[in-house]
C-alpha cells in the first residue's frame, strides 16, 4: 500500500507540470491560473465557514497577513513563473528540475542566514544538484526549440520566490493548521490571479475544450490528488519521506513530457537528472542529526498544500528546524 501511495503521489504532483503544458497554448498563464484557483478558493472558504472555525481561533490579523504573503510567494509567484516558463517553451522536465533544487538552495542558505550547521557532504550535494540543472538546461537549449536564453531564468525566479517564502515561514512562531494556511494561500492566489487577468484583459476563459481539460486536470490530479496524498504520506511517513519523493518529480516529469509532447530527452538530459538524484542521496546521507539535536520543530506549513523540508539543515541544540514551504501544486 505504501508503494502504491508513493507512486500515486509522484504521478499526481508531476501532473501539475504536464497540466501547465496542456493549457499553455489555450490561454495566458494568468487566465489559466485564475480559473484554477477561483473555484478551489470558493470551496475552501465555504468549508472553513461551515466546519473549520475552531482551527481559526487565536489567529490575529498579523498571522493571517503573514500567511497571505507566504501564499503570494510560495504559490502565486511560484506558479506564475512555472506556467510562464512553460508557455515560453522551456520543457516541463527542465522546469521541474530547477524547481526541485529549492530545498537544496534553501538548506544551504540556512548556514549564513540562520547560523545553522551545513556539512561539507551537504555542500557537495548542492553542487551536484546545480550541476544537474546546468546539464539539463543546456541540453534543452541545444535541442533547437527556439526558446530565448533568458526564458530559462524564469523558473529560477519561481524557485527564489519559494526560498523567500521558506525563510518567512521559518520565522513564524504561530502554529497554523494546514487547512487554514491552504485556505489563505489559495484565496490569496485567486485574488491575485483575478487581478492579473483583469489587468491584462483576459478574464474571460476561452471556449476551447483543451482549456477546460487542462483546468480539470490541474484541479483533480494536481490539487486534490497531489495535495491530498502529500498530507496523507506526511502524516504516515514523515517529512523526510516526502522530501525524498519530491526529488523524483523531475525525472518523472521529463519522461512524461518526452512521451506526451515530444520534449527532448537525450543522454545529456538523463545524465543531468542522474546528477540530481545523486545530489539527493548525498544530502540525505549527510543530514543525520547529531545526538541531542532539537526534534520538536514547528508545524509543517502548507502552500499549494505542499511543503518541502530542507535536508541540508542540521539544527544545533535548541535551534528550531527549518521546514520548507510547499510549492503550491503545479
Amino acid at each position: 500500500m505504501h508503494l502504491l501511495l508513493s507512486a500515486a503521489f509522484v504521478l499526481c504532483w508531476s501532473s501539475g507540470f504536464i497540466g501547465a503544458k496542456l493549457g499553455a497554448d489555450s490561454a495566458p498563464a494568468g487566465t489559466l491560473l485564475m480559473w484554477r484557483f477561483l473555484p478551489l478558493a470558493a470551496v475552501l472558504v465555504v468549508v472553513a465557514v461551515l466546519s473549520a472555525r475552531a482551527a481559526w481561533r487565536g489567529l490575529t490579523a498579523r498571522d493571517v497577513a503573514r500567511q497571505a504573503v507566504i501564499g503570494a510567494l510560495s504559490q502565486s509567484g511560484y506558479l506564475l513563473t512555472v506556467y510562464s516558463a512553460i508557455q515560453l517553451g522551456v520543457s516541463s522536465g527542465t522546469t521541474a528540475l530547477i524547481d526541485g533544487t529549492q530545498p537544496l538552495v534553501a538548506g544551504a542558505l540556512t548556514g549564513p542566514l540562520l547560523h545553522q550547521y551545513v556539512s561539507r557532504r551537504q555542500w557537495l550535494g548542492l553542487g551536484l544538484g546545480v550541476g544537474g540543472v546546468i546539464l539539463v538546461t543546456t541540453a534543452d537549449a541545444a535541442a533547437g526549440s527556439g526558446v530565448a536564453g533568458w526564458a530559462y531564468l524564469v523558473p529560477f525566479l519561481g524557485m527564489s520566490s519559494l526560498v523567500a517564502a521558506t525563510f518567512l515561514e521559518s520565522r513564524s512562531r504561530t502554529r497554523v493548521a494546514p487547512s487554514v494556511s491552504m485556505t489563505i494561500h489559495c484565496t490569496t492566489s485567486a485574488v491575485l490571479f483575478t487581478a492579473l487577468a483583469a489587468g491584462t484583459g483576459s478574464l474571460q476563459p476561452p471556449a476551447s475544450l483543451s482549456f477546460w481539460v487542462a483546468v480539470g486536470w490541474l484541479v483533480v490530479l494536481s490539487t486534490f490528488g497531489g495535495y491530498g496524498l502529500y498530507w496523507l504520506i506526511l502524516r504516515r511517513r514523515g517529512v523526510t519521506e516526502v522530501n525524498t519523493l519530491m526529488f523524483l518529480m523531475a525525472p518523472v516529469t521529463a519522461l512524461w513530457g518526452a512521451a506526451m509532447f515530444g520534449e527532448p530527452f537525450g543522454p545529456q538530459t538523463a545524465a543531468g537528472l542522474a546528477l540530481g538524484l545523486a545530489a539527493v542521496a548525498v544530502v540525505h546521507r549527510g543530514a543525520a542529526r547529531p545526538a541531542g539535536a532539537d526534534t520538536t520543530g514547528g508545524p509543517p506549513p502548507s502552500a499549494r498544500g505542499r511543503t518541502s523540508g530542507h535536508p541540508l539543515v542540521r539544527p544545533r541544540d535548541g535551534d528550531r528546524r527549518l521546514r520548507g514551504v510547499g510549492r503550491p501544486g503545479r
